[in-house]
């Protein structure tokens, strides 16, 4: 294998399986920086991936609307998030529940819900239909083929594309509007920010609304783009490595896709371990760990330093300081 099949290789990889991920954590840090944690990452992905999976199966196979198929499960991904979100929104928010324990709650709804669902829609089987009509990936000329390192080196689907984009807007919002910047002050100090007229409860239930919808996206990326099938793993923990790389990231969208494209990479090492011949090295085993390994490092702190918004995953009581 040449140094170019083999850069292709990775790099394609990686921005596959980082293109869940980026979706994913930015829903986390807009969910965050209002002050709202979001462990529900991972149950937000699951259900998205569930409702991308069978929208797109229904409208391809059945319906007959083909390559039209996917973009409908992405819609269906993003709402279901939205809606799967809101259990979340309300025992956080009015009910000031604790955070953790609803989003690791929701994560093992999520998980009994979509393979119940999909038990009753496929005739007992654990797992959907393979997807007929995925996305395919899409020949941008500039970024397909690149001089000097080769073809094929950005070679990326739909959601990728996405994804890029959405973290330009998710910055813009964060930064660049009045609602961003209202949004953020809730994660340092919610009282302050009541104290001027926002409304706390309205602005968190945004926020995660738009993490469900978001993560919800990201689910849809690994069933419709990755796997071509649901099933109890397509996910994985992928939710999680999400959470990690918002937390890598330091809270902000920017640094969020830098630590997903990280994560992605190593998730890429372990797909193509043998492919790439590592696996003479290192191995297969621990390969299959890294992804694991490296999001415990994170989520830990021991690569970089990382604070949170001061009022993350303290409830906000009107009237009290």
């Amino acid at each position: 294998m040449t140094w170019q099949v083999m850069l292709e290789t990775i790099l394609n990889n990686t921005i596959m399986y980082a293109t869940p991920l980026i979706f994913a954590a930015l829903g986390g840090v807009i969910s965050e920086r209002a002050g709202v944690v979001n462990i529900a990452l991972e149950g937000f992905m699951i259900v998205g991936a569930f409702a991308a999976a069978v929208t797109t199966i229904v409208f391809g196979e059945d319906l007959g609307w083909g390559a039209a198929a996917p973009w409908i499960g992405l819609l269906a991904a993003f709402l279901l998030g939205v809606i799967f979100s809101l259990p979340h929104a309300v025992a956080s928010i009015h009910f000031r529940a604790d955070q953790v324990v609803s989003g690791v709650a929701l994560n093992f709804l999520a998980a009994g819900f979509s393979i119940f669902m999909v038990k009753n829609l496929f005739d007992g089987a654990a797992q959907t239909t393979t997807i007929q009509f995925p996305f395919e990936k899409w020949k941008i000329a500039f970024l397909y083929d690149v001089p000097v390192i080769g073809k094929g080196i950005l070679f990326a689907y739909p959601t990728s594309y996405l994804a890029a984009i959405a973290v330009v807007l998710v910055y813009i919002f964060l930064y660049r509007t009045a609602f961003g910047l209202r949004l953020r002050a809730l994660g340092e100090h919610p009282h302050a920010a009541a104290s001027v007229g926002i409304n706390v409860y309205l602005y968190r239930y945004v926020a995660v609304m738009l993490a469900g919808g978001l993560a919800g996206l990201g689910g849809a990326g690994m069933s419709i783009a990755v796997s071509s099938n649901f099933q109890h793993n397509t996910i994985a923990g992928h939710g999680f490595m999400a959470l990690a790389a918002m937390i890598f990231g330091k809270w902000h969208p920017i640094g969020a896709m830098w630590a997903a494209l990280f994560f992605g990479f190593a998730n890429a090492l372990a797909a193509n371990g043998q492919v790439l011949g590592l696996t003479q090295y290192v191995p297969a085993e621990f390969l299959n760990m890294l992804p694991f390994i490296l999001t415990i490092l994170a989520l830990a702190g021991v690569v970089g330093k990382a604070s949170a918004p001061a009022a993350d995953g303290k409830p906000y009581v009107k009237g009290e300081r």
